[in-house]
């Protein structure tokens, strides 16, 4: 047997150094690793927190895109109803035209009072139908004219008024809210 006190063999030692250096070395990779990982842990989550605020921000301008759309075909929807409307009523403002010529020419005697109250009946349920509907009558006898909502058939000269103000509306004009539907047709004093 060999003794303990026997030196180690110097062939032997360098192994042992050299298992040693491995085995510290490994430690060293394994802690550089787990740094790394550690790392790469903060770095992955730091991308992913990029990315879940970059979907966010793409969910909301998304979801900003569709109200405004909504809101852009409710508003184009309101105003195809509005053209529409117009469209119609300019059709009928002749008939109330030729209700109104009727009654102001309406006969005396008593054999048409019925048929004169009738068409009076039929004009005031007209107006009542086209006041619901938003239609106003444009007629500023007086005012001064313009050339948004009259339509100059004469200028005239007149003593009894302003240059430029409204002598007589011959047609009455109509507007649905903002839009002038048909101008009213006006003398206009010089």
């Amino acid at each position: 047997m060999k003794k303990r006190n026997e030196s180690i063999d110097p062939e032997d030692q360098e192994l042992t150094e050299d298992v040693v250096d491995e085995q510290d070395s490994e430690d060293e990779a394994a802690r550089a690793e787990t740094e790394s990982s550690e790392e790469t842990a903060e770095q992955a989550i730091e991308r992913l927190q990029a990315e879940a605020e970059e979907y966010l921000d793409g969910w909301q301008r998304a979801r900003a895109e569709f109200a405004n759309y909504k809101k852009r075909i409710e508003r184009e929807r309101e105003q195809s109803r509005e053209r529409i409307t117009g469209e119609l009523i300019t059709r009928y403002l002749g008939v109330m035209d030729d209700l109104e010529r009727a009654l102001s020419r309406s006969p005396e005697n008593d054999a048409c009072e019925e048929w004169v109250a009738g068409v009076e009946l039929i004009y005031t349920k007209f107006r009542t139908i086209l006041e619901a509907e938003g239609v106003e009558t444009i007629e500023e006898e007086g005012l001064r004219f313009d050339p948004n909502i009259h339509e100059a058939i004469s200028y005239e000269e007149s003593e009894e008024h302003e240059e430029g103000s409204v002598i007589e509306v011959t047609q009455r004009g109509y507007k649905l809210a903002d839009r002038v539907l048909r101008p009213a047709m006006v003398r206009v004093a010089k």
